[in-house]
């Protein structure tokens, strides 16, 4: 999870070196395309997989949750300091537990509900919304949280149908499909060096992908998510010293009453999983 972050850290902090000569749908279509080298070891899967239409709707659903979000995740990268961008990525999983009571009739307990106030109010101390002026990143970032919570909350009925190879396959070819009409209409030639960046950029958020797959099998999200924490350390740190963004005490304040909202929901929910199933005299409790 330590590598997990810094990883998605240096993927924000590689896109925000591009500035804004490439638009963001065009930045975000190449760092797809260019990603597609790592689908090489999966592509037979992915060629032999048999999908239902009910599975064809649930990953087209999935890529435009997706690309959407992507275009507005690269557009607020360009437009706000790379701490405020990864302490409100932190919503994701707020927005999915709030998406999974409206649509998959999950129940939600009282304390829940109020983490997910608590992590709200966290967003608000991040935007302070009346005592400064709100970018417009701010509010593609709000867009972003609540877009990638639906992404999500699709491939969680897709991971219980699907292997991770077709379900992060699948993912990868419809955002590509999805990203290539944005990107046409606003083309801006890159540079050698730019596609370089971008490369860099698929690289490291292959590697943080996988990092994280290997972080969730060794070990239950309730250890594995206070790590993520350190996203918003290594974005300061990052900001300040390449970016000349200067620490904010109410960013990282914001960040942190949020990131500890979402470990409480993800404890409560394993502790929920825990009752019901009690693990054999020989299996590992945990």
């Amino acid at each position: 999870m330590v590598a997990t972050g810094f990883c998605f850290v240096m993927v924000t902090a590689l896109v925000k070196t591009l500035g804004g000569r490439i638009p963001a749908a065009e930045s975000a279509f190449l760092r797809y395309l260019l990603g597609l080298v790592f689908l090489v070891p999966f592509w037979r899967q992915i060629v032999d997989m048999r999908l239902s239409r009910r599975q064809w709707g649930l990953y087209g659903v999935r890529g435009v949750f997706h690309t959407l979000g992507v275009i507005c995740w690269f557009y607020a990268m360009t437009r706000i300091p790379i701490a405020e961008v990864t302490a409100m990525n932190y919503l994701n999983p707020v927005y999915v537990s709030i998406l999974a009571v409206l649509f998959l009739g999950e129940t939600i307990a009282a304390r829940r509900i109020l983490a997910i106030v608590a992590a709200l109010a966290g967003a608000l101390l991040i935007l302070r919304p009346g005592f400064r002026a709100l970018d417009p990143g701010h509010v593609a970032m709000i867009f972003t949280a609540l877009l990638f919570a639906g992404s999500y909350l699709t491939m969680k009925i897709l991971s219980g149908q699907q292997s991770a190879a077709v379900v992060v396959g699948m993912l990868s070819l419809t955002v590509t499909l999805g990203l290539a009409p944005f990107a046409a209409l606003d083309w801006v030639t890159p540079t050698w060096g730019e596609l370089g960046i971008l490369f860099g950029v698929a690289s490291f958020a292959t590697a943080g992908h996988y990092a994280m797959t290997r972080a969730f099998a060794a070990a239950p999200l309730t250890v594995t998510q206070p790590i993520t924490f350190l996203q918003l350390v290594w974005s300061v740190a990052i900001g300040a010293a390449f970016f000349n963004e200067p620490p904010d005490p109410f960013v990282i304040a914001g960040g942190g009453v949020i990131i500890a909202s979402v470990t409480f929901i993800t404890w409560r929910e394993a502790r929920a999983k825990r009752r019901q199933i009690t693990p054999g005299i020989h299996e590992t409790k945990g």
